[in-house]
């Protein structure tokens, strides 16, 4: 188990996108593929999502298959609580976010398959992993059940900092992508599904 705060950027491109070359800004390692399936969990009602929170069971990966709390913890950045893959929902996680749910049972509300395509910016540490994600996405509320499909592109801090950000973003703008008006795959595919406010 772990818990740890993850800060990322996330960017809209078209699917004819070529990703830039990184090298003037340091070494790059990869691409490493990887291969992540992920069943989002929330009310009937998205309490979690209205609240920035996301609760899921993935697999695939490196070392990061399992459950997952992510929370809001500031600008660009989630609290993100795992726990060991298993068949049931970790009673502490459903404890954790009960606050936010009124103690509403959880479903499966979505389910998201990624291949990912990750190029690592390493300098004396790796500083940033860029995330190249060919997303399918079903919708799993009842009576609204639908796919889709997109493209984006993930920067997630390792030991670098927000200059390093920064600097990655430049070069995605010039090659094309453009900031997310969405921060999330979840957000993206189930924020149209959110009761009005």
């Amino acid at each position: 188990m772990s818990d740890h705060v993850e800060v990322e950027r996330t960017y809209e491109v078209d699917d004819s996108f070529e990703v830039p070359a990184l090298s003037g800004l340091g070494r790059v390692d990869g691409p490493a593929e990887r291969l992540l399936d992920a069943t989002y969990y929330d009310t009937v009602d998205l309490r979690l999502l209205a609240a920035k929170v996301t609760f899921r069971r993935r697999t695939g990966g490196n070392d990061d298959a399992g459950w997952h709390v992510k929370l809001p913890a500031g600008v660009d950045a989630r609290r993100e609580v795992h726990r060991d893959l298993s068949d049931d929902i970790p009673p502490d996680l459903v404890a954790l976010v009960r606050e936010v749910s009124g103690g509403a049972a959880l479903a499966p509300a979505a389910r998201i398959s990624t291949r990912r395509l990750v190029l690592t910016l390493v300098g004396d540490q790796p500083l940033a992993e860029l995330c190249d994600d060919h997303v399918t996405a079903q919708v799993l509320l009842p009576g609204h059940e639908s796919s889709e499909g997109w493209r984006e592109l993930e920067v997630e801090l390792l030991d670098g900092n927000r200059a390093t950000f920064d600097t990655v973003e430049r070069v995605l703008f010039t090659a094309g992508a453009r900031p997310a008006t969405i921060g999330s795959k979840l957000g993206r595919l189930l924020g149209p599904y959110l009761p009005p406010t």
